[in-house]
């Protein structure tokens, strides 16, 4: 633990130049690292090991405890032992700080639960080459998985031939449920934390004037049309098919969001018509980019796994806020987490599926 703090004191400049990032980059980056040494491995629905557990724990503690001295100054009154009261400036605990980390913690706890609830399970695994991996020989097994070739090196769940009980499919559909309101949760965290961080000046330097040219024409034909917005219709539309693809879109769409905001926020004029037609002009700025910031939230909901937008990954790297960047990175481990169970479990699932429909 004294290395852990030691490098985030340099801001993991070891030279001890003071040439490191800042405390709040170092501290995310402290729990990313930590997020993939514990976690890194988990690809199959069983308990954490002891002492990756009992590392996550007592890491995970520490760097936490930043947070108990992060607080905001309020005026109070003191009564002294004569009686008289007289005015102070109290303390107490930032108020997203307050709201957010016990429900990030409630969150963490839930994930482990979950993990530990895969202690006796009636499937296993096979590695890539088709060699069971448990050491349990009593039943033949079935090997399947929906994912094709993507993501050919996760390890494989098989189940008996005749396929899960009843009462144990229904527990992991239980499960299965579980962990996706917590992916949902720890992102609805993450992204309010992540619109509170401002946007670094490099990026907004970035944006192009005219938002029609980072969308494209055909994205924003849809967007400005004066009916009803259905942002799943444009999604379709677009047949975005790969995760790569829904990056790429989720950065010009966000792109162009705030190309629109910025120009609904400069309103002025220099005579009454040029006044009438930046109010028109503003009005529309405003649906494009609450149009815009639907189909960011539409993208998301369709690939819960897609990676930080260029935008969310420019605000992590400047954020000088180290309450935010602890919030942030502690939401955004957990929902990858969660992710990452819901996918065990879908795979699980599949191969049920498979055994069940010969």
């Amino acid at each position: 633990m004294k290395e852990r703090f030691s490098k985030l004191l340099l801001g993991e400049d070891m030279s001890g130049g003071g040439k490191g990032v800042s405390t709040a980059a170092a501290i995310s980056n402290a729990i990313t690292n930590l997020y993939a040494t514990v976690f890194g491995s988990c690809h199959r629905l069983e308990p954490l090991p002891v002492e990756k557990r009992s590392m996550w724990r007592r890491e995970m503690d520490c760097l936490l405890s930043v947070c108990d001295y992060i607080v905001e100054f309020f005026p109070s009154k003191e009564v002294l032992p004569d009686g008289t009261a007289r005015e102070v400036m109290a303390t107490r605990p930032r108020p997203d700080i307050y709201v957010n980390l016990p429900a990030l913690e409630k969150l963490d706890d839930m994930l482990l639960e979950i993990l530990d609830g895969f202690q006796k399970t009636e499937f296993w695994y096979l590695n890539d080459k088709g060699h069971k991996d448990s050491s349990d020989d009593s039943a033949p097994c079935r090997p399947a998985s929906h994912r094709g070739e993507e993501r050919w090196w996760l390890p494989v769940p098989c189940v008996t031939k005749l396929g899960l009980t009843e009462s144990a499919r229904r527990d992991l559909r239980q499960k299965h449920d579980c962990a996706s309101q917590i992916h949902k949760a720890a992102m609805a965290i993450n992204n309010g934390i992540l619109a509170e961080i401002k946007i670094p000046e490099s990026y907004t330097q970035t944006l192009p004037k005219c938002g029609r040219a980072s969308v494209g024409d055909a994205i924003y034909r849809h967007m400005s049309f004066p009916g009803k917005f259905a942002p799943e219709y444009l999604l379709d539309c677009l047949e975005i098919s790969s995760e790569h693809e829904a990056l790429e879109a989720a950065d010009r769409v966000e792109a162009a969001m705030h190309v629109w905001r910025r120009k609904a926020n400069h309103g002025h004029s220099r005579s009454p018509w040029s006044a009438v037609k930046d109010l028109m002009e503003s009005d529309k700025n405003v649906m494009l980019a609450s149009r815009a910031n639907d189909v960011l939230l539409c993208l998301k909901q369709r690939f819960p796994g897609l990676s930080q937008t260029t935008l969310d990954a420019s605000k992590i790297q400047h954020n000088k806020d180290v309450g935010q960047a602890i919030l942030e990175s502690y939401s955004r481990v957990l929902e990858s987490l969660a992710y990452t169970i819901v996918t065990c479990i879908d795979d699980v699932l599949f191969a049920d599926e498979s055994a069940t429909k010969i």
